[in-house]
């Protein structure tokens, strides 16, 4: 029994596909405690505004009309895009108004880009070749983009000394599935699939290192608030305390 290239393509892109799927369920816990909370806190929408175009990118690019043999891009990229949307409904929810609005723009700017595309892509270049070529250049910067939305998030963690805010399972996965669209990309040369899954692997790499070295300062500055929190609770009655008790 030979096993092909092309198996080995399909291999490697199941295999993608579950990493892919796991990276899109990471902020799951994040979103948990966004929903508690009902608060964003300082979480950014950034990441999750760049997957969503990004998955809407890949998906056309897919689809056997413009580059034939892709089923596999278009399953992870479409479960993805649906995904994107739940998390960006919370972040509509729990943000305050300024920030919705900011994120109700960028996502009616990022639908009507794509559909635009589409139609142009679809009705003026006539051959997969060169629908390949326009849609995959499109893709690749918008997955240079994906990859580096984090960069916003890895200055906080510098700035603060602290990674509370960038959560590791996204770093992780985010370099994993890097390493594994390479692959893929690699088995048969696709460099519009290759470069910027690359680059990803780079920043992921990046972020892991980062998590390593904030890490212990993170459980150090989370331990002093709790703390602080704790001595609030025992010491002198709060402004809100004092204001109950006075009946306001």
């Amino acid at each position: 029994m030979t096993f092909s290239k092309d198996d080995a393509r399909t291999a490697v892109g199941i295999i993608g596909n579950i990493i892919s799927l796991v990276l899109f369920l990471s902020p799951v816990p994040t979103f948990y405690r966004i929903w508690k909370k009902k608060s964003v806190e300082q979480y950014s929408p950034v990441p999750y505004l760049a997957t969503f175009a990004n998955c809407g990118l890949w998906v056309l690019y897919g689809l056997p009309m413009v580059h034939p043999k892709s089923t596999l891009v278009v399953t992870i990229n479409g479960t993805g895009f649906v995904i994107e949307i739940l998390y960006l409904s919370l972040f509509l929810i729990f943000s305050d108004a300024k920030k919705r609005l900011r994120i109700v723009a960028v996502v009616v700017a990022e639908c009507v880009f794509l559909a635009v595309l589409a139609i142009l892509v679809l009705s003026l270049a006539h051959t997969t070749k060169l629908r390949s070529t326009i849609v995959g250049s499109i893709c690749m910067a918008g997955n240079i983009f994906m990859y580096a939305s984090p960069l916003s998030v890895m200055k906080l963690v510098i700035t603060t000394r602290s990674v509370e805010y960038m959560p590791f399972s996204l770093s992780l996965f985010s370099f994993l599935n890097g390493v594994s669209w390479t692959s893929y990309a690699l088995i048969r040369f696709d460099p519009f699939i290759a470069a910027p899954n690359g680059m990803g692997t780079v920043l992921g790499l990046a972020q892991l290192l980062l998590y390593a070295t904030f890490y212990r300062s993170t459980k150090r500055i989370m331990a002093e608030r709790k703390a602080q929190g704790e001595v609030g609770l025992t010491g002198k009655p709060t402004t809100t305390d004092s204001n109950n008790k006075n009946g306001v």
